[in-house]
């Protein structure tokens, strides 16, 4: 049997302020699999990973993600995607509990759901109370990667989702996409650590010059 295919590109051009970020990049994913994005810096990974969340426009090729073709409706997949990049996309000013509680009513999440994803990140008791602003680089983190789990994403895009944490939040967000995974859920992100985003990953695909390849 045919695994369904959450993201099929075939020969597909991003331009970027004028450049062609990707130039013709063939490759699908399949329902259920984690992958390893490899590639030096500025060979398109982010691109990629933001043109799969529908915020980047096909030039030319065939596109689609979980069904949708990026070439017609770019919006329509981006209610089904989370996309974790550099930024942590939080409202600084509200509590980590009231970020999870924006994120879950827009869902139909519950406070079990919020909970349950609290707990996954070490975010529970006195951490949910506090306001954003004050938590630390890997706090934010967690609770960035925590927003995904309440907001139930089919597809996880997640731009070096390691940076900021330490060991123990590195261990932790490694059962977290594992967990996904298992619930259902794909996963596609990018990451220099490779020894342990290979342990991680079921399959690795290498970006290079605009172009994706089996690494």
């Amino acid at each position: 049997m045919t695994s369904e295919k959450v993201v099929d590109f075939n020969e597909v051009v991003i331009v970027y302020d004028n450049f062609p970020a990707i130039a013709g990049a063939t490759f699908c994913v399949n329902a259920g699999e984690i992958i390893l994005l490899q590639g030096p810096n500025g060979a398109g990974k982010t691109t990629l990973l933001r043109a799969c969340a529908g915020l980047l426009p096909i030039a030319r090729g065939d596109a689609s993600v979980l069904g949708c073709d990026l070439r017609s409706d770019r919006s329509a997949v981006r209610s089904r995607v989370g996309l974790l990049g550099h930024a942590n996309g939080l409202f600084q000013d509200l509590t980590v509990l009231e970020n999870m509680s924006f994120w879950s009513r827009l869902v139909g999440a519950n406070k079990t759901d919020i909970d349950q994803a609290m707990d996954a990140m070490g975010l529970s008791g006195r951490l949910s109370e506090t306001p954003v602003a004050k938590l630390s680089a890997g706090q934010r983190r967690r609770c960035a990667l925590a927003s995904l789990i309440v907001r139930r994403a089919q597809l996880w895009l997640l731009d070096e989702p390691h940076a900021g944490l330490d060991a123990q939040g590195r261990d932790e967000l490694d059962a977290t996409l594992r967990a996904a995974r298992d619930a259902g859920a794909t996963v596609i992100f990018a990451s220099h650590e490779i020894e342990r985003a290979r342990a991680l990953a079921t399959r690795s695909l290498l970006v290079t010059a605009g172009t994706v390849k089996t690494a």
